[in-house]
């Protein structure tokens, strides 16, 4: 039978020698392996763990709880949040009000791209939207995550070079193991009906598609915010406030050149 993976966050109410080899042992003792230990935010501790089955971890439970030295924070199946809050020591952070998007600065680059690299491993459609000002790092930040993923990264309509607006694709590009990036201001401002229409067939493929500036996007398309699986914003720091007045215009400023592909 295979093996489920949890995660285990515990906070440390007293923090004295031998604590962590005590919980290692009784984790040994239950048969539950520890994949990957590390701390994570506010003086948390948190643990992936791997058990044969959930009777484990509801005796594991039951102990951690007569334990006056921590307090049990959180004790489930592990999600992506989890694994990457274990890897990188720090929670992503989620909105309030509408859980699907998520929120990084740009301190935080590294935890997105891996963010992003996880995402675009899953198999099937996905929409993912990406919020930001100019040269926050949004279109590098989605080629790394490619990168990362071993995915091969095809720009549909782009200012990163030059503004590239695809009406085509030539053959072997409609593989659902590409990532497609959009870029929603050009192709509002730029675009013709056959790149409209190329959208509309790459929105069909089980495939990963990243876009840019989706509230734009969505000015111009039959689709709506809704449609998206995440939502990304990334800022140069907390407090900065994303305006598309100045995304716009910052877009086509600075003479890069215009470059058709068909």
């Amino acid at each position: 039978m295979a093996k489920t993976e949890w995660y285990l966050e515990y906070e440390i109410q007293i923090n004295r020698p031998g604590l962590l080899g005590e919980i290692s042992s009784l984790l040994g003792m239950l048969s539950i392996n520890i994949v990957t230990i590390n701390g994570v935010e506010n003086g948390r501790r948190g643990m992936l763990l791997l058990a044969d089955n959930t009777e484990q971890i509801t005796r594991l439970k039951l102990i951690l709880q007569t334990m006056e030295t921590i307090i049990v924070t959180k004790i489930r199946k592990s999600k992506l949040r989890d694994r990457l809050a274990v890897r990188h020591g720090k929670y992503i952070h989620r909105d309030a009000d509408d859980r699907k998007t998520v929120r990084f600065v740009r301190d935080e680059l590294g935890i997105l791209v891996d963010f992003m690299a996880e995402l675009y491993k899953q198999d099937g459609h996905k929409l993912i939207g990406i919020r930001g000002m100019p040269r926050v790092g949004k279109t590098e930040s989605i080629v790394a995550a490619s990168v990362c993923a071993n995915k091969k990264w095809l720009f549909v309509s782009s200012t990163l070079i030059k503004q590239t607006v695809r009406s085509q694709l030539i053959e072997g590009e409609y593989s659902s193991d590409n990532i497609f990036i959009i870029d929603g201001i050009v192709s509002k401002q730029r675009a013709n009906e056959r790149h409209w229409q190329l959208i509309r067939e790459i929105m069909q493929l089980p495939a990963i598609k990243v876009v840019e500036h989706p509230d734009i996007f969505v000015q111009s398309t039959e689709y709506n915010i809704d449609d998206f699986d995440y939502i990304i914003e990334l800022r140069s720091d907390e407090n900065e406030e994303i305006t598309y007045d100045v995304v716009e215009s910052s877009q086509f400023s600075g003479g890069n050149g215009f470059f058709s592909v068909d």
